[in-house]
């Protein structure tokens, strides 16, 4: 994160012909918007001076309400290489979302990850650090342009051209990255036909969700480039591996140091990182809302296909939500391996961080690790073990959210009652279509 200043930014954009910058928030169900102004009106928007019509983004305020501050935040000025052309660049800025009194508006996503991270620190923590690694497939494009269910390519786990078909894609997202700054961990093809994962260097959670944000945008432009579909919906196809966004987490201290560590005990594992994992444990079930929020969320969490579907925990077992790395020190962390890349980053994060941060406030011991394979296990055998289900549709996920105290204050009245409001409202319209299975099923028969 760079501590640039408004000449910094305005230096910036006069030295490389920047044209236009994009003001980007995020709405409630994870969308990127943005207001994009001239150069001209750069320092109107350095000086917090760009309104918006809040009442037409998803999540944001009433109608008689609309009016709304844009705010930039000067560490995420960015030039987006991608869109150059020869008249000019394209850079943006992260903005936070003020009301007219100039207040940070309550459901702003990204305020609400900075409002928790602030609970973090009131605990004497410093940093809540993360890393994800985001799955997404590509599709081919039809003579409309329109996106297909045909494969980029028909590899599997790490194969390489020409069997892997779309290498080249994933370099390029890779260069693209690389110009902004990114630091570049590894990319590689996934298990299913057309499936691909690029992780980049861990970071703390909110510059961490910027850059989430960034990349799902970065992907699906250079995607395009190509002549293909690039999408993170978690289960495009039934019968196949679905995406993930694996989620790595740590607490660090002032000085650096990972709090998740301590080399005295038998797994290496601190009384902090217990906690937190029992804390995540116990609230699973509650932010599986903002973690998979949508109905396609859990056509993935089914047995068979790597993804999790029991609340439990391991160092290596990977039927399991979450697993520990093998890796110690200062790269010891806890992997949440439930979460799909349709998630808002900024609440599912905050989720998680609440989650775990009861834990540690309340001790919450968690149970020992699972050794077996959970999916090979009877429902009566988990049961006796204590092992709960993560929710099975996006109903039972609403209403688990709805009973749980935690994720209203974490979350906040303002979005909290809104999500609900919104999720049931999908949840409705999806239960009352007629799908494709029911006819094939009951049309001949009945």
């Amino acid at each position: 994160m760079k501590n640039y200043t408004r000449l910094d930014v305005l230096k910036d954009a006069k030295e490389n012909n920047v044209r236009y910058i994009r003001l980007q928030f995020t709405d409630m169900l994870g969308t990127v918007k943005n207001v994009e102004i001239p150069f001209g009106n750069l320092e109107k928007a350095l000086a917090n001076e760009i309104m918006f019509d809040g009442s037409s983004v998803q999540g944001f305020v009433r109608i008689d309400e609309a009016d709304m501050y844009l705010y930039p935040d000067l560490s995420t000025w960015l030039i987006l290489e991608w869109e150059s052309t020869p008249s000019g660049k394209v850079a943006r800025l992260i903005c936070d979302v003020y009301t007219t009194e100039h207040l940070p508006y309550q459901g702003d996503p990204r305020y609400i990850l900075k409002r928790n991270l602030e609970e973090m620190k009131k605990l004497g923590y410093d940093k809540f650090n993360i890393g994800v690694e985001p799955e997404f497939f590509l599709f081919k494009l039809d003579d409309n342009n329109r996106p297909t269910l045909e494969f980029s390519d028909l590899g599997g786990y790490f194969d390489l051209a020409p069997i892997d078909g779309s290498e080249d894609v994933r370099r390029d997202i890779v260069l693209e990255m690389e110009k902004m700054g990114f630091q570049m961990e590894v990319s590689h093809h996934e298990v299913a036909f057309g499936q691909h994962e690029i992780n980049f260097h861990f970071d703390n959670a909110l510059e961490a969700c910027d850059n989430i944000q960034t990349f799902k945008i970065l992907v699906k432009n250079v995607a395009r480039r190509h002549g293909y579909h690039a999408t993170f919906m978690p289960k495009p196809i039934q019968g196949i591996n679905g995406s993930g966004m694996h989620t790595n987490c740590s607490i660090s201290d002032a000085e650096g140091n990972n709090l998740f560590y301590d080399p005295n005990t038998e797994n290496q594992l601190s009384n902090t990182a217990l906690c937190f994992i029992g804390g995540v444990m116990k609230h699973a079930q509650s932010f599986a809302l903002v973690t998979n929020p949508t109905v396609n969320s859990y056509k993935r969490l089914v047995p068979g296909y790597e993804a999790p579907c029991y609340i439990s925990w391991s160092d290596a077992n990977r039927s399991t939500m979450i697993r520990i790395p093998a890796t110690r020190g200062n790269s010891t962390r806890i992997e949440v391996r439930s979460v799909d890349p349709s998630a808002n980053p900024y609440l599912a994060m905050s989720g998680i961080l609440a989650a775990g941060l009861d834990g540690i406030k309340n001790q919450i011991d968690s149970i020992l690790p699972v050794k077996k394979n959970l999916f090979k296990l009877t429902e009566t055998e988990r049961k006796k073990s204590g092992i709960k289900n993560l929710p099975e549709s996006l109903y039972e996920a609403i209403n688990l959210f709805s009973e749980s105290s935690l994720m209203k204050e974490s979350i906040g009245e303002e979005l909290y009652f809104k999500l609900i409001e919104a999720k049931t409202r999908e949840w409705d319209d999806y239960k009352s279509k007629i799908s494709a299975w029911e006819l094939e099923k009951y049309l001949p028969i009945i």
